[in-house]
């Protein structure tokens, strides 16, 4: 289908007005419009593209600097091929047409189609992801929001309880817990820990099944000599916190209800939640697969998902690579070389494969023997993990082509034969 492209456009996209810019295959001008973001002008921009060219959706290119969006989604609905391009690298075509630096939004559309006509291979082909997949990134982002929230209301906690009442924060790492949250709310300050039955303590941890530490030991840490402070600062700090747990009790629900969603959502990608799902036979088993590999959880499964299923649908390793951060980045010139970190890639998949790999370090001996020989040859931790995640990826894409789960004996057995 790329074969058949005869018309090429470019959009600059904005917030309220986008600028199109549609040439022929010699590069010629057939037309410059602009279209306002709503249902009627986005309906408007697709018939002007068909209505202007005569064609077929299929044979008319787009350009766009991201990828995602009604725009983007609008285009792919009406069998437009579709092509995005970060804005770094527009940027470099620009200099193509003006070494000045100017720039507007007629020329970047411009900019943008005549470069997908000359290099389409800088591009990116963009194509329709299916409902649960869409479901399931909004989900897992909504997730970390909501887990990035929590750590802040935890962080609140902890600078109110430094003020004038410190013992209580050697009981637990976890401020924002709600069996924490119940305990402080039993004692809010060191006057009414005093007067704290162990009974009640006992009946607490036993209803939030917490075994690392006794009620005993729980009155014995409140129940150490108080710090002096100024009338009134118990009192203040108090209702600073008591309006802080009101928030994180609905954070933490929240939470729990996203991780039962992006769960569910799994389940439903994987073919687990009894419903027939035609055509999605590989995409089941390569949730199992995935599943399957040391150190992956639910939440590096469902951003591996989210944000990784072009790349892991075409099983393309050096792409996984470079997204998630692994990949070095080389710099060479004359007799200067240094090897750097790379920095652009996508960020929820870095940390996602950040965390994966060092909880395989953990759980999968070959990992674990790698991340030490790194670390022995002087590397830094986050250094051995990249490449222990490295080592991840490549045997992640190895089992979806074989169609395979993850064998921590495959290597022993292959060297055997």
């Amino acid at each position: 289908m790329t074969d058949d492209v005869q018309w090429f456009a470019g959009i600059d996209w904005a917030s309220q007005t986008h600028q199109a810019c549609l040439l022929d295959a010699g590069g010629e001008i057939i037309g410059e419009r602009a279209f306002a973001h709503d249902g009627a002008g986005l309906a408007e921009l697709c018939a002007w593209l068909l209505a202007t060219t005569g064609a077929e959706p299929a044979t008319i290119a787009v350009a766009i600097e991201v990828p995602h969006g009604p725009i983007v989604e609008m285009l792919l609905e009406r069998g437009f091929q579709v092509y995005a391009i970060n804005p770094k690298q527009l940027d470099r075509f620009r200099d193509r047409f003006t070494v000045a630096g100017a720039k507007d939004d007629r020329r970047d559309a411009r900019v943008l189609g005549d470069s997908l006509r000359t290099d389409r291979h800088c591009f990116r082909h963009l194509a329709a992801e299916d409902a649960v997949v869409v479901e399931l990134r909004e989900w897992s982002r909504m997730t970390e929001e909501l887990q990035q929230e929590r750590n802040r209301l935890a962080n609140r906690i902890r600078e109110q309880l430094w003020r004038y009442y410190p013992q209580a924060l050697a009981i637990s790492d976890d401020l924002a817990a709600n069996w924490f949250l119940e305990l402080w709310a039993a004692a809010p300050t060191p006057g009414k820990a005093a007067r704290l039955r162990e009974s009640t303590v006992e009946r607490l941890l036993k209803t939030h099944r917490i075994r690392r530490i006794a009620a005993a030991e729980v009155l014995r840490l409140l129940r150490q000599p108080a710090l002096r402070v100024a009338p009134g600062t118990a009192e203040a700090a108090s209702a600073h916190i008591r309006a802080v747990v009101a928030r994180l009790k609905l954070v933490n629900r929240q939470i729990r209800d996203a991780h039962q969603r992006l769960d569910a959502l799994c389940a439903r990608l994987a073919g687990d939640d009894g419903e027939p799902r035609p055509g999605q036979e590989p995409e089941q088993r390569d949730v199992t697969i995935l599943r399957s590999l040391p150190g992956v959880g639910r939440i590096v499964l469902a951003t591996l998902l989210a944000e990784a299923a072009e790349p892991l649908r075409r099983r393309d390793y050096h792409a996984l690579r470079t997204l998630s951060g692994v990949a070095p980045v080389t710099k060479r010139s004359g007799k200067r070389c240094i090897v750097v970190r790379r920095q652009a890639c996508q960020l929820r998949l870095r940390e996602a494969v950040y965390h994966w790999a060092r909880v395989a370090t953990r759980l999968d001996t070959l990992s674990r023997r790698r991340y030490a020989v790194l670390r022995q040859r002087g590397h830094s931790h986050g250094r051995a993990l990249r490449s222990v995640a490295d080592r991840l990826l490549a045997v992640a894409c190895a089992m979806l082509a074989r169609q395979t789960p993850f064998d921590p004996a495959y290597a022993v057995k292959r060297a055997a034969a």
